[in-house]
């Protein structure tokens, strides 16, 4: 008998293009009036619990040059390891932490997060992954936006057991995936993303 159903090819990926700013953060560029605020600025509230943290770097271009056009987005648990409920669409209801943000990079590629430290999630087997944000990244000329993740410098124990971090054998290509921390009223913890070159960092296949 045959397949009465035609097999469907694989739609082609498209390059986010010369847009993207436009696109998801028009407040930024100044062109108002498309949305209140641009979806994803603000991350916390006046009830977010744990430890205020800002998430910096920059993202650069295999030649290490800065790339202007980029957007960032950020996953993450809050300080007790739990991700925010998801909403419907007519939900009144706002979380406390909503556990996702969106940041345009500036003319220097820089982009930054105001943010709390994330607790520890469950991973395979019941056994809690390091502390960790989940990274997207899309600009001009990116066909399938990129997955990466950052961790935390100074969860080093938790970082040797991480199970993601295990399955990256070289432990020069871990170290892509490191924010340092730099100490402040509100401490600093920066990652630069480097898109291709010596340094690359390491991007997940999600």
């Amino acid at each position: 008998m045959s397949n009465i159903f035609p097999t469907l090819r694989e739609s082609p990926s498209q390059t986010a293009g010369p847009y993207v700013h436009i696109g998801l953060t028009p407040n930024f560029l100044g062109i108002e009036g498309v949305y209140v605020e641009d979806a994803g600025a603000s991350m916390l509230t006046p009830d977010t619990k744990g430890e205020r943290i800002t998430i910096t770097g920059r993202v650069l271009d295999g030649s290490g040059a800065p790339v202007a056009d980029a957007v960032v987005e950020l996953w993450q648990a809050d300080a007790d390891g739990s991700y925010a409920g998801a909403r419907g669409p007519h939900s009144n209801t706002q979380p406390a932490f909503s556990g996702w943000g969106r940041k345009p990079v500036d003319s220097e590629g820089t982009f930054v997060f105001e943010t709390i430290k994330p607790g520890p999630v469950p991973g395979p087997l019941g056994k809690p992954q390091a502390p960790h944000a989940q990274l997207w990244i899309v600009a001009r000329g990116i066909n399938i936006g990129l997955q990466t993740r950052l961790y935390f410098a100074d969860e080093t124990t938790a970082n040797a057991d991480d199970f993601v971090l295990n399955k990256i054998a070289d432990p020069r290509r871990r170290e892509t995936l490191i924010a340092r921390r730099e100490e402040g009223a509100v401490p600093r913890y920066v990652l630069d993303i480097h898109l291709q070159g010596d340094h690359e960092t390491v991007f997940f296949d999600v």
